[in-house]
């Protein structure tokens, strides 16, 4: 036999990549440089969008920089000005620095075309931090200490990602006051068109909304309740509700426009995403989704739930069934759906569910309650959607004789009523009510008989906070067996409270 072969054969090393230089175009930074210091015009026309870090060039960013100042100060930017704000010492090619000023005037492009000059140089920009991000999570995925989750990495890079694509968006800069107009009046008839004629998202419940004017752009609203009150039921039946009027107008620059209803985004960190699907199928055909989950179901009943279902699967509703997210997790997540579907408003059931950072955990859970709180608050005003976020409320509630939910049961979880700018209440007597039955026959049970015939099928929603506008109790219609809140007519309403 032959002896083993023990050297160690070396494969050959491969060939080092070409080194390739940034993304970049020097001339177009010096025609746009240049058509600024001939004519001053020419930087209005880029000053909306162009910053000096958008430059490659070093002494172009200081020149630009320069001329800006200076314009906006009313004087004016030109070779003379400029080359007493700048070192003579410094030396480009052959030439100093008021030499190099004057060839960028001598060779200055069209004012017509410093727009989209300065455009191309914006997107190379863009693409040279595209790259550092993808530099920096090679760097960091090869150093990472043990004690670094890949998630957080993948959570600041979709961060940065995120902050790029909203950073880089071109503004229409200045236009005609009759062009304004138009978009005014546009704009007051799309809001003629929204159900319920009102300046945020409708809820679909028609109490509800004429006391809160819908659901306002980046407002964190709080539904905060017991357990069996139906909360999840109420941010479900709102959430269908917006997804299914939700109509789409195509802009010309090819984006859709959300015209009437929204997309919806929904966490259910709770319930499994078939769980909510059952009960809004419940909620749709009238079926209880006991009876669906079963199968106690005749032939008709299940050519019902076909038909819903075929139009359920055409909505603009996202759902997110991922148990024990961070805040940061679910924030990357909100960011990804408005960037690839679009986001017109966000549920989360529910905040006690959602995990903060692990410094913050360490402290208290009120600690922890309240970091993610004012995340939420900071991610409604950064995607510019309303957020409606569950919360459990403490057991002091129980502890009164008047169960109805006030603002002090929620400082037991920090900063939710610093925090949010609605706090809605959900509130069932009947749920309260029928665990009370005395012994059937006296006096007692005619009474308790009397009044649940008051209160069966109906719920409160009281509004304890609302920064822009009224607080109150708003009665809606409840059907506990498919979890369907409705107005409800006239005649149903119980007298109000005194205080509301």
């Amino acid at each position: 036999m032959a002896p083993f072969d023990s050297t160690v054969r070396k494969l050959p090393e491969p060939e080092a990549p070409p080194l390739r230089s940034a993304p970049q175009n020097i001339e177009l930074e010096q025609a746009v440089l240049g058509a600024i210091l001939v004519n001053n015009e020419a930087f209005y026309r880029v000053s909306d969008f162009l910053e000096p870090h958008h430059f490659f060039e070093p002494l172009h960013q200081e020149i630009f920089d320069l001329s800006s100042k200076l314009i906006r100060a009313g004087k004016v930017a030109s070779p003379g000005t400029l080359k007493t704000f700048l070192s003579s010492d410094v030396e480009i090619g052959s030439l100093n620095v008021a030499q190099y000023l004057a060839r960028l005037a001598a060779e200055a492009t069209s004012v017509i075309n410093a727009a989209d000059y300065g455009r191309t140089i914006s997107d190379l920009a863009v693409r040279r931090n595209l790259i550092r991000i993808g530099e920096d999570m090679v760097n960091v995925a090869f150093d990472a200490p043990v004690d670094f989750a890949p998630r957080e990495q993948i959570e600041d890079a979709e961060r940065k990602l995120y902050e790029i694509a909203e950073t880089s968006r071109f503004g229409s800069g200045f236009q005609r006051f009759a062009q304004a107009l138009t978009t005014a009046v546009d704009m007051a008839a799309r809001a003629y068109q929204r159900d319920g004629k009102l300046s945020g998202l409708a809820t679909g419940l028609k109490d509800l909304d004429s006391k809160m004017g819908g659901l306002q752009s980046s407002d964190l609203i709080i539904v905060a309740g017991r357990p069996g009150m139906g909360k999840t039921a109420l941010a479900t039946n709102i959430a269908y509700n917006i997804a299914r009027a939700h109509r789409g107008e195509t802009r010309p620059d090819g984006h859709i426009a959300t015209v009437d209803g929204g997309i919806v985004g929904f966490f259910s960190l709770e319930m499994s995403a078939e769980q909510l699907a059952t009960r809004i199928i419940a909620e749709r055909t009238g079926i209880p989704s006991s009876h669906i989950r079963r199968g106690g179901i005749t032939e008709a009943d299940f050519e019902t739930i076909k038909d819903v279902s075929i139009e359920l699967q055409g909505l603009p509703f996202y759902v997110d069934e991922t148990g024990g997210l961070s805040i940061a997790q679910l924030a990357a997540r909100a960011r990804r759906l408005k960037r690839q579907k679009g986001l017109d408003v966000l549920v989360i059931d529910y905040i006690q569910l959602l995990q903060g950072s692990k410094s913050k955990a360490n402290e208290s859970r009120v600690q922890e309650v309240t970091e993610i709180t004012t995340n939420l608050k900071a991610l409604a005003k950064e995607l510019n959607v309303p957020i409606v976020a569950l919360s459990q409320l403490s057991r002091q509630v129980e502890n009164r004789d008047d169960k109805r939910p006030q603002l002090s049961d929620l400082r037991e979880s920090g900063s939710i009523e610093q925090d949010a700018d609605v706090v809605l209440f959900v509130f069932r007597e009947e749920y309260y009510l029928s665990n009370k039955e005395p012994r059937p026959g006296s006096e007692e049970h005619l009474k308790w008989q009397t009044d649940m015939a008051m209160v069966h099928g109906k719920a409160e929603v009281i509004i304890g906070k609302q920064r822009h506008g009224p607080t109150g109790t708003v009665q809606l219609q409840f059907e506990a067996s498919i979890t369907r809140f409705g107005d409800l007519s006239p005649d149903d309403r119980m007298p109000e409270r005194i205080g509301d």
